[in-house]
């Protein structure tokens, strides 16, 4: 009878100990499961605040894009001008020799 009860006992404290080692890996793999959530957020957040920044860039690209586009159009605009003066006004520069400029008389302020 002594032999029973000692198999009995072994028999419980190996099952014992196997389900205490299955609910440590258990726990273990909760707590690793936890801390890879954590991971993945903070990843998220890092690469969202990426993101914003490159929007942002991106968005003052665009606009510095327009201004370009707008002064580039502006100068066009001014060679176009002229070239039209040219051939639909037949308007032309005046040679030096047609030249007058006129000076305004300069008045100080002691004058006064």
């Amino acid at each position: 009878m002594n032999n029973k009860n000692d198999d009995e006992v072994i028999t419980s404290s190996k099952t014992g100990l196997k389900k205490v080692i299955v609910y440590a890996a258990l726990v273990a793999l909760v707590f690793t499961s936890a801390l890879m959530v954590v991971f993945q957020v903070f990843e998220y957040r890092h690469d969202y605040r990426d993101l914003s920044a490159q929007m942002r860039e991106r968005d003052d690209l665009n606009a510095e894009w327009g201004r370009l586009l707008i002064e580039q159009q502006t100068f066009g605009a001014t060679a176009q001008i002229g070239s039209r003066a040219v051939t639909q006004l037949r308007m032309f520069s005046p040679p030096a020799s047609q030249t007058v400029v006129i000076s305004l008389p300069t008045t100080s302020k002691q004058d006064k």
